[in-house]
């Protein structure tokens, strides 16, 4: 991952909105959430929703897909996993043990939350 590119991801997670639609989506995994019910599970009005899930979409956190009528957004677990391994690829002052347990505990695995 490129430093500008995890600097853009933190950008658009740095709206407090978008952080908890994008940990909704995570929680989700695969089957993801149509726009309406994001809005809804955050009581948060469509219009509002749709301005920070384009947000999301550009800084390519979410994937969107067209469903009939609606959307449906997933979050770009690739992405994610990409950036936790840019912030700790250099991590553990040469204590790579330590770096074992870390890395053992940010794996999405099934059945767990990420």
């Amino acid at each position: 991952m490129e430093k500008r590119t995890a600097l853009s991801v933190f950008e658009c997670l740095s709206s407090g909105i978008r952080l908890d639609v994008y940990r909704l989506l995570v929680r989700k995994g695969p089957e993801g959430m149509v726009a309406g019910e994001l809005a809804q599970a955050l009581e948060l009005p469509a219009t509002n929703m749709s301005f920070h899930l384009k947000a999301l979409s550009t800084a390519g956190l979410v994937s969107v897909e067209q469903e009939g009528r609606f959307l449906r957004y997933r979050a770009n677990m690739p992405l994610m996993q990409e950036l936790i391994g840019y912030l700790t690829a250099e991590c553990c002052a040469g204590q790579p043990e330590q770096c074992l347990t870390l890395d053992a505990t940010s794996r999405c695995t099934p059945g767990r939350s990420c």
